[in-house]
Order: C-alpha cells, then sequence, then structure tokens
C-alpha cells in the first residue's frame, strides 16, 4: 500500500477493514501439497524446473521419494539450497524397510544417516512408503512392527516422527480377527508409528477410512488425497471420482490430521494438467 492510501484509508476509518481483509484472505489460502511421485516423469527429465513449475500453481510444500543416501542426485546441503532458492520445504520423504533391499536410506541400513539428511532438509516425518511384493510374506508382516518400532523410536529421538503408509494389500486378511494394516496398528505404539493414510488405497480395498478413525484416533497426521474412477478404479483427479472428500475431511480431527498431499500415481492426461484440475477442485470446496 502507498502512503497516499494508508493517509487516506487512515483519516476515512477504513485501514482495519483493509488489515481484517488481508489477514482474512492469508489465513484462507488453501495448504497445496504435493507427493513428487506424482510428477516422477518431470523430475527424471529436470528436477528445478519441475519445482518451478509446482511452486507457480500454487504447491510449496512436497513429500518427496527415492532417497538413497542423496536427494534426487543432490546432497542434503545442494538439495536444501534448491528448495531455499524456490521457497520451498519438505514436510515428509518415503523410505522403504530393506528386509529384500538392503541399501542406504531404507530403515535397516544407515538410518541414522537417513534422519541427519532429513533434518538438513528440514523434514519433519520420514514414511515408510512401500512394501515390494517380496516383502509381502506372513514372516515379514510379523516382524515388520518391531522394525517400525525401532525405526520409529529413534527417528524421534532425532526430531523425525515415523509413519507408515497403506497401498490396497496390507488389508487382506492375516488371521480370522485382522488384516495386516490392523496387525500393524495393534503392535506399534501410537507415539512411535503415526500412518500416513492413502484415501484411494483403502477405499480401493473397501474399508472406510472413517471407522479406522474412530478405531485409532490421532494415529494419521498425513494423508494422501486423490480420488477413483468409478467402474475401472483407475487413479483420478480429486473432484473427478467417487471419493467423498466432504464426509472424510469433516473427521480430520478425529483423525489427529496435520498435513496432506495431492497425489495422482498415473493419468490420461498431462500430469500438469490433471494437477490442475485437482487445485480447481481444491480451491472450490471449503472443506479441504
Amino acid at each position: 500500500m502507498e502512503r497516499k492510501d494508508f493517509i487516506r484509508l487512515s483519516s476515512l476509518g477504513f485501514l482495519g477493514l483493509y488489515s481484517c481483509g488481508i489477514s482474512n484472505f492469508n489465513m484462507n489460502k488453501k495448504p497445496l501439497a504435493i507427493q513428487l511421485y506424482t510428477v516422477r516423469d518431470s523430475i527424471s527429465n529436470n528436477l528445478e524446473k519441475t519445482f518451478e513449475k509446482l511452486a507457480e500453481l500454487g504447491f510449496t510444500s512436497f513429500e518427496i521419494y527415492g532417497y538413497d543416501g542423496k536427494f534426487f542426485g543432490k546432497t542434503a546441503k545442494e538439495f536444501k539450497q534448491i528448495l531455499s532458492a524456490h521457497g520451498l520445504k519438505v514436510i515428509s520423504s518415503h523410505h522403504q524397510t530393506g528386509i529384500t533391499d538392503l541399501k542406504d536410506g531404507t530403515l535397516l541400513k544407515n538410518w541414522n544417516r537417513t534422519l541427519d539428511d532429513l533434518n538438513i532438509i528440514g523434514s519433519t516425518y520420514a514414511v515408510c512408503s512401500y512394501l515390494p511384493e517380496a516383502e509381502r510374506t506372513f514372516e515379514n508382516y510379523k516382524k515388520l512392527p518391531g522394525i517400525l518400532e525401532n525405526a520409529g523410536d529413534f527417528s524421534k529421538q532425532n526430531g523425525i516422527q515415523l509413519a507408515y503408509h497403506n497401498h490396497d494389500f496390507e488389508f487382506l486378511k492375516m488371521d480370522e480377527k485382522n488384516n495386516f494394516y490392523d496387525f500393524i496398528l495393534e503392535n506399534t505404539s501410537s507415539d512411535r508409528v503415526k500412518m500416513e493414510l492413502d484415501l484411494y488405497w483403502i477405499s480401493k480395498a473397501g474399508l472406510d477410512p472413517l471407522l479406522y478413525f474412530e478405531k485409532y484416533p490421532k494415529r494419521f497426521p498425513l494423508w494422501h488425497v486423490k480420488d477413483m474412477k468409478a467402474g475401472t478404479k483407475d487413479f483420478a483427479e480429486i473432484g473427478n471420482g467417487t471419493l467423498d472428500f466432504e464426509k472424510i475431511f469433516e473427521a480430520r480431527e478425529k483423525a489427529g490430521l496435520k498435513h496432506w498431499f495431492l497425489e495422482q500415481d498415473s493419468s490420461d492426461k498431462d500430469i500438469f494438467d490433471s494437477i490442475k484440475i485437482s487445485k480447481k477442485y481444491i480451491l472450490e470446496n471449503s472443506y479441504f
């Protein structure tokens, strides 16, 4: 605001209303965060150009993937400089267990170094992202809570919260009482191991996220928000599918939601066009 406008508004008694309007505008800005796996093809071509395109669309917070001792081929300090240069921040980072693929960046190898690097770039969550098919055995599922507990304990000591991200295979029956997802929840502590709930995959498995929020309150601080096409159950832009996001977001406090990420694993359009469609729907609906 120019000085002459400030004086004129002050004299007319409108400055307070002007300030209130600015405050309300800032408070009503939608939180736009994205899981970078959505734009993995673009990242493989040009990391910084991808970041620029996302920032232009209003996505300034990320969940990242693929750490193997480096972030997209960059050291932690180099990656931090890139983030800072574009005004971006990392909230969360995806990692695998290392049960069948023991390499850097997994929970079972050099986890202390991983946590050091996550602290350098400012990430506050580390998420066990995916179990390769070779790990989906009864024996490995039995071991998984212990692996998560140990990694979660060490993570908390280093200022980072561990979480577990689901697909649909965790909802297969383990025994007459539990599926594998419930087994993980029941056999890990709620402070060491939180859950990143993928709304698409739990819905594709035929289960209701609201029931899990009721059964395990405050356990779900992270969500993946993506939609599912009717009939084919393929990935869809947010708002172009069957998920009832209004109903789900009404339970955000019960769930303990802190951050949510737009994600779309694949698209029948240019992925940035899909992101724009999802963004438009998000901005038009107050419950997000």
